[in-house]
């Protein structure tokens, strides 16, 4: 094998998921790389480092990661709301202090409603409050708290998307979308705002709530972590097991016979180079020279062997010997 096409394949397995091979777990993985860089010098042999490969090839079998088992609690998951988007109010309507008046009236007639459990007959007086006064924060985060009783988890996360806009220091709005966030089934969203909310206005139920919902969030979190582990460790070993070829075929070839190995050598430089791959038996040979002739300079073979080159017999040539290179258009 062409000694710059194992460097090249060494390179890329030493530069490939650093994240991957250099955690403290896998300092053996990362030493053998190293050692296997050091054993592509000259003044190393080929099997040297195919030794190394191996053992590292070893040693990505034993430790090869298994897929975490998906088991996470979903019954208190609920079917996701597909209801058109509530309204929300004309957020450059200049308010009046008659309109916040019948915006606190309104408020006060939802609450109510709440207390008697006419649920949707509040959120229609949140919604008429939020209509009169649509720049106070705490209206979407009350009637969210409704569509949390109605199960409507969409429609509260639109509300309290709309009240963070307004006002993203309010734990409230965090409080309620992590919960909306809950009921669909969103532990690592519903653990994060949950989180806030208890950073910015802690609270006995929000923290509840929080330790309700972290185990199943660290859980997903810790299955996807092995999952991307999993992914990495299949391309390290792609990569190894090219590495393991290329040094065979390097070793491989050193049992050739010298016109075998230039036979190799050649090929190898001609897909480098992008040329099409030619037979070095009938290329080493042919001798070229240029003589000038009307309409311009011919280059000419005099070799049997001419025919593996994109040549065309001379028009002035009185032998089988000659040939011409036509040139490229």
């Amino acid at each position: 094998m062409h000694p710059r096409k194992v460097q090249s394949e060494m390179q890329d397995l030493a530069t490939l998921d650093q994240g991957f091979i250099n955690s403290e777990d896998r300092r053996f993985l990362r030493e053998s790389v190293e050692h296997m860089e050091n054993a592509m010098s000259p003044t190393s042999s080929n099997t040297t480092a195919g030794k190394m490969v191996r053992e590292v090839d070893k040693l990505l079998e034993v430790e090869s990661s298994e897929e975490s088992e998906w088991e996470i609690d979903n019954k208190v998951i609920i079917e996701s709301d597909e209801d058109e988007p509530q309204e929300m109010g004309d957020e450059n309507l200049k308010v009046t202090d008659e309109m916040m008046k019948q915006a606190i009236e309104k408020k006060r007639k939802a609450f109510d409603a709440v207390s008697k459990g006419e649920l949707q007959r509040a959120v229609d007086l949140f919604t008429d409050a939020i209509k009169l006064n649509p720049q106070f924060t705490g209206l979407y985060t009350n009637r969210a708290s409704v569509y949390v009783q109605l199960q409507k988890p969409n429609a509260a996360i639109r509300d309290c998307d709309r009240a963070i806009q307004i006002n993203p220091d309010s734990a409230q709005p965090y409080k309620w979308r992590g919960t909306a966030f809950q009921l669909l089934g969103h532990w690592q969203e519903a653990a994060q705002d949950l989180a806030l909310a208890c950073q910015l206005d802690y609270d006995e139920e929000t923290n509840a709530m929080l330790n309700e919902v972290q185990p199943r969030a660290q859980k997903i979190a810790q299955h996807w972590r092995k999952h991307e582990e999993k992914r990495k460790e299949k391309r390290f070993k792609e990569s190894l097991a090219r590495m393991k070829e290329t040094i065979e075929e390097q070793e491989k070839a050193q049992l050739q016979s010298p016109e075998e190995q230039k036979r190799c050598e050649f090929k190898i430089s001609q897909e480098e180079e992008g040329v099409q791959p030619q037979d070095p038996q009938k290329c080493e040979r042919v001798h070229l020279w240029a003589s000038w002739e009307q309409g311009g300079a011919n280059l000419k073979c005099t070799t049997e062997q001419a025919g593996a080159l994109p040549v065309a017999r001379s028009q002035n040539s009185d032998t089988l010997s000659e040939y011409v290179l036509e040139p490229n258009q």
